[in-house]
């Protein structure tokens, strides 16, 4: 028995000495290298080899190769056109002096000129609905979807916010690729995040970063602001593009970057994919998004409004939160309600508000012409009011 284990154990550390020497010298006689040995020319070169030969390469660990493929064939290029029209007044006698030509003619600041523009979109739905920006589309002619596989086809759009700059368009295509809904209201900041797009019309790019802050608004963007922060790339050509997670689920719609050169800086924004949908619902349902409105002008509640109105200001004991009413339309929904002028609004249907954000937001989500009961302070005591909010009106069209 002695002289067996001496056997196996003289046989064993030979091995060991063959197989060192081998790893060493000769790793491709192994074949558990990561390089082979090859020539080009005369010079010696190591160069990898896929860890499984005989079929797909392995993504390599902490890749995120899965949710960029995953999302990416639904993340569309947008490219527009718009015809640059002819002054109404060409034929103008005035506008002739200063401009120059003849009675009849165009002249050459007034001739049609196409514009082109580009942007992103992200397909939702197999019926051919894609969400993108307001300003991607605004004012287009034409409208071209260049898929992720390289098909076109013209899109018609089905309607647009522009209080939250989101677009519905539609395309007749099949076998669409669509992308899955994600939930952005359980977003957290530090959390992984994909922006695929079109920047500066190269072809579709994805870039990574984290979620760097939620519900940024007060931004003048967008009328209702919700935004994801994120600072994963996004550059012009990026807008109504998709912002997924580590699963490839869409959490945003990427539609604005900080920047003061025009490139990025690290901090975009995406309109949150809870909203993108209640948008897409209402347009594809009635064409456009019907908010609620009462006519009041809110404000924050700062501690030099709260002193003036002798209130305990915000971030002490026993302090109010809400928001100042500063103005209520004549005859609007607020006025017939008894909501006054010096009110703090703290809560609408039982939600509170502590910024005019919150309160715009909040009462645009109720149903118009069904009452709802709004909670206001009034001289230090709290008042319950039934209002039957209208609709809210169309925001007036930028020139």
């Amino acid at each position: 028995m002695r002289k067996f284990w001496l056997l196996f154990s003289q046989t064993v550390t030979i091995a060991l000495a063959l197989y060192f020497v081998a790893a060493t010298l000769k790793p491709e006689w192994l074949g558990r290298t990561g390089h082979i040995g090859t020539s080009v020319g005369g010079v010696s070169l190591l160069e990898a080899t896929s860890s499984n030969a005989s079929g797909p390469v392995t993504p390599a660990a902490g890749s995120l190769a899965a949710a960029a493929k995953r999302a990416s064939a639904a993340v569309v290029s947008i490219n527009t056109s718009q015809k640059r029209r002819a002054n109404q007044r060409a034929n103008d006698p005035w506008f002739q002096f200063f401009f120059g030509g003849k009675q009849g003619d165009v002249p050459q600041e007034a001739e049609q000129q196409e514009q082109m523009g580009l942007g992103s979109g992200v397909i939702v739905s197999p019926d051919g609905y894609i969400l993108t920006n307001n300003h991607v589309v605004e004012g287009a002619d034409e409208i071209e979807v260049i898929l992720n596989d390289s098909r076109h086809a013209t899109a018609k759009v089905i309607g647009t916010d522009p209080e939250s700059d989101l677009a519905v368009l539609k395309i007749t295509l099949g076998n669409l690729p669509v992308i899955v809904l994600g939930n952005s209201d359980q977003a957290l900041v530090g959390d992984t995040v994909l922006a695929i797009g079109n920047p500066f019309g190269v072809g579709q790019t994805v870039t990574s970063g984290i979620v760097s802050a939620l519900g940024r608004n007060h931004l003048g963007i967008n009328t209702f602001e919700n935004f994801i922060q994120t600072d994963a790339a996004i550059n012009p050509g990026n807008s109504g593009g998709a912002l997924v997670d580590v699963n490839g689920n869409l959490l945003g719609i990427n539609t604005a970057i900080y920047s003061r050169s025009g490139g990025s800086l690290g901090i975009g924004f995406a309109i949150p994919v809870s909203l993108a949908k209640q948008v897409l619902q209402d347009i594809v349902k009635d064409g456009a998004v019907t908010r609620a409105w009462i006519g009041v002008e809110p404000q924050d509640l700062t501690p030099e409004i709260a002193e003036a109105l002798k209130i305990r200001p915000l971030g002490t004991s026993d302090d109010t939160a809400g928001v100042v009413i500063t103005g209520v339309m004549q005859g609007g929904p607020a006025d017939k309600a008894g909501i006054k002028t010096g009110d703090i609004m703290v809560s609408v249907a039982g939600t509170a508000v502590g910024n005019t954000v919150q309160a715009i937001a909040t009462i645009a989500e109720q149903k118009p012409n069904v009452p709802t009961t709004i909670q206001v302070v009034r001289n230090g005591k709290t008042v319950n009011l039934n209002v039957t909010p209208g609709t809210r009106p169309k925001p007036k069209i930028k020139r």
